[in-house]
């Protein structure tokens, strides 16, 4: 019995295209007839006022287009000058810092204005600053999810001695130096009492991811100093986050009285340490894996945090840092989500943030001998207090001169985490314009000597004690 000869391929794929010709005729064909019908129709007249929909949106009709153009642009200024001083042996997010700072009024607003306009329109700036706020949000919680609070609870008698000579002798000259600066770089409407507890607190920061950062690219995070300055950092971005909420609270509350909201954030802080902090050790403790169910609730309870600490007076980064300082920085859930999502963090929303506080800072604004001398008045007194106050106090608690100037030239540091708190100030109108491109610029300073300074006093030696814990007591 004979086969029939099989259809060839090419036949077959004739069949298909003349199917698909015949369906698009017959759809086009069918769309025709029914826009013949409706041309006949009458709908009613739009009434007077009336939109499509309630939601506000942007005049600029392209602004997405704007607002993805800038973010491939911040992002690829930050990643290549993050790269060029990571190659200089600086921490990369100062490149970064000075990318955002580029890209802004400093410098390409002023040689290119033209450019500038299309690659940072001013009808960008409220989308960069949503995306910056939650960039720094989540950034805070990953802060707080990475601390160590055992380290806290088991500090010994000399971080105790070095962390609050490292907080009190900057607080104390910062609000000194508002004697000075505040009838010449602020305004009535600013109480003296807030801009004073601001300069004490901003000068206090210490930027503890960038040292940490710093201390294992240069292999010293397991020597006695490198255990010091971790712990001391610790101490200080706690110390300093409760501080800065409290003059949050006080800048905040002129009208109806700054007790309500003091009393409110203790209360607040008290129950995420106390209540919160044993039910959610229980909750990951247990949680084998993470799943899309326990994820979501992280978040859920991440913004919702964040949301109490808004609406009682100060600021959502608090919250977000509180609820990842309550969650075990060795759990699976927190090792998981700084695996799965601080990548995102960093890549793309913080330099939006970066982006956004360039475009604030006006280096053009010191723009003559006086205001570069307040300028540089900043930087020396930031450098007395924090580097001063914390060498002083590790020598006395018994390291040599070499180890303590080393450790205070650490906790000198203050990059991204000065930059949260000077916007925060910004945004209460709390320092001026002016006072917060000084302020910027102290922060790069300080941050930028840090490498620098430690290689001169390490001169590369790298000594690691393997007698480290009961060195430190830090069992």
């Amino acid at each position: 019995m004979e086969r029939e000869p099989a259809a060839s391929p090419r036949a077959g794929t004739v069949k298909t295209m003349l199917v698909y010709v015949m369906m698009i005729a017959a759809t086009i064909a069918a769309f025709l007839g029914v826009s013949a019908v409706g041309a006949g129709l009458a709908a009613p007249a739009r009434p007077e006022g009336a939109g499509f929909g309630t939601v506000p949106t942007s005049s600029d009709p392209q602004v997405f287009l704007h607002v993805l153009l800038a973010l491939v642009v911040v992002i690829v200024a930050a990643r290549l000058l993050g790269a060029a001083f990571r190659r200089l042996q600086q921490p990369p997010v100062i490149g970064e810092v000075i990318a955002g700072i580029l890209l802004g009024p400093s410098l390409l607003g002023r040689v290119a204005p033209g450019v500038s306009a299309v690659l940072l329109p001013a009808s960008v700036a409220p989308f960069l600053q949503v995306l910056a706020q939650l960039g720094v949000v989540l950034f805070m919680f990953f802060v707080g999810l990475r601390l160590d609070t055992g380290v806290l609870r088991d500090k010994t008698h000399t971080t105790v001695a070095i962390s609050h000579a490292s907080i009190v002798a900057p607080f104390v000259l910062g609000s000194t130096l508002a004697l000075w600066l505040y009838p010449r770089l602020s305004t009535a409407d600013v109480p003296f009492t807030s801009f004073a507890l601001f300069m004490g607190v901003s000068m206090s920061v210490t930027a503890f991811p960038v040292l940490a950062r710093i201390l294992t690219d240069r292999g010293i995070e397991q020597t006695r100093m490198g255990i010091i300055a971790l712990a001391c950092a610790a101490v200080d971005d706690v110390t300093a986050w409760c501080l800065l909420a409290f003059v949050v609270s006080v800048a905040q509350a002129r009208v109806g009285g700054v007790l309500p909201t003091v009393a409110m954030t203790i209360a607040y802080i008290a129950a995420m340490f106390t209540l919160v902090r044993p039910l959610v050790g229980r909750v990951v403790r247990r949680q084998q894996r993470s799943t899309q169910g326990a994820t979501a609730l992280v978040f859920i309870a991440l913004l919702s945090s964040a949301l109490v600490t808004e609406s009682i007076g100060i600021h959502a980064v608090f919250g977000a840092f509180f609820f990842g300082a309550v969650i075990p920085h060795d759990s699976l859930l927190a090792q998981d989500f700084c695996r799965r999502f601080e990548d995102l963090v960093i890549v793309v929303l913080l330099p939006a943030f970066f982006a956004f506080t360039g475009m604030r800072t006006q280096i053009g604004l010191l723009n003559g001998p006086e205001q570069w001398l307040i300028c540089t008045a900043i930087i020396l007194v930031a450098c007395a207090g924090k580097f001063g106050g914390s060498t002083v106090a590790a020598h006395l608690t018994g390291l040599s001169w070499r180890d303590a100037a080393s450790l205070g030239v650490l906790l000198n540091t203050r990059g991204l985490m000065e930059l949260v708190v000077l916007n925060i100030g910004l945004d209460l109108r709390v320092i001026s314009p002016v006072l917060f491109a000084m302020m910027v610029l102290m922060a790069l300073t300080t941050t930028l000597m840090t490498t620098p300074l430690l290689h001169l006093l390490t001169r590369g030696r790298v000594e690691v004690d393997a007698r480290l814990h009961s060195a430190v007591g830090l069992r």
